[in-house]
């Protein structure tokens, strides 16, 4: 049996995350709550949203470490994200359910590369960070990252519903990611100019 072979829960309905197996063991609790997102993805409905929210409130400090080391993050994010959601999966018995945000949070962060890169992360972050534009270019980010992670335009589409497992569960994510940081550059190079 493949992963498309388990059936998806309906997103447009509120629904329950589907509980860890009482005999996990403490590998599994770990992943399983790093699948979920610490808990960001556990709301009934709209879990991919929390999920963002929560990747998004991680990031902020970790963009205070600077360029270099947020991207490193953001790259292991994504690499052991195929695991972590694989494994997730696993132990809630249902190929890419709703409540798996871990994908969420490796594509928020990729839609932050950008921002991270531009010269926020200086002496005087959390400064930085808290001034109008700054706020502005988070908010563009989330919104740009939901929009793609939400419609699925080709080729988002298509990783979601042709590639399985939890590169399956990653990969569409890491494209909208991708795709919402380049219209990011964009829609802030047309606010900057």
């Amino acid at each position: 049996m493949t992963d498309h072979d388990l059936s998806k829960p309906d997103i447009s309905k509120a629904n329950d995350c589907p509980p860890l197996p009482k005999n996990a063991s403490a590998l599994d609790r770990m992943v399983y709550w790093l699948g979920i997102g610490l808990g960001s993805g556990l709301p009934r409905r709209a879990p991919g949203t929390w999920g963002t929210v929560g990747g998004l409130i991680i990031a902020i400090p970790l963009m205070s470490l600077g360029f270099i080391p947020f991207l490193i993050l953001t790259i292991l994010s994504c690499i052991f994200g195929i695991w972590i959601c694989g494994r997730t999966s696993e132990l809630m018995q249902g190929h890419d359910d709703p409540h798996i945000v871990w994908d969420e949070w490796s594509g928020i962060w990729i839609t932050l590369l950008p921002f991270s890169y531009m010269g926020v992360a200086t002496t005087n972050f959390w400064q930085d960070v808290s001034q109008d534009l700054s706020i502005f270019a988070i908010v563009i980010a989330f919104i740009l990252f939901r929009f793609f992670d939400i419609i699925k335009p080709p080729p988002i589409g298509w990783a979601d519903k042709k590639v399985a497992g939890g590169l399956g569960i990653m990969l569409d994510d890491i494209i909208a990611g991708i795709m919402a940081a380049v219209l990011w550059v964009v829609v802030m190079f047309g606010v900057l100019l």
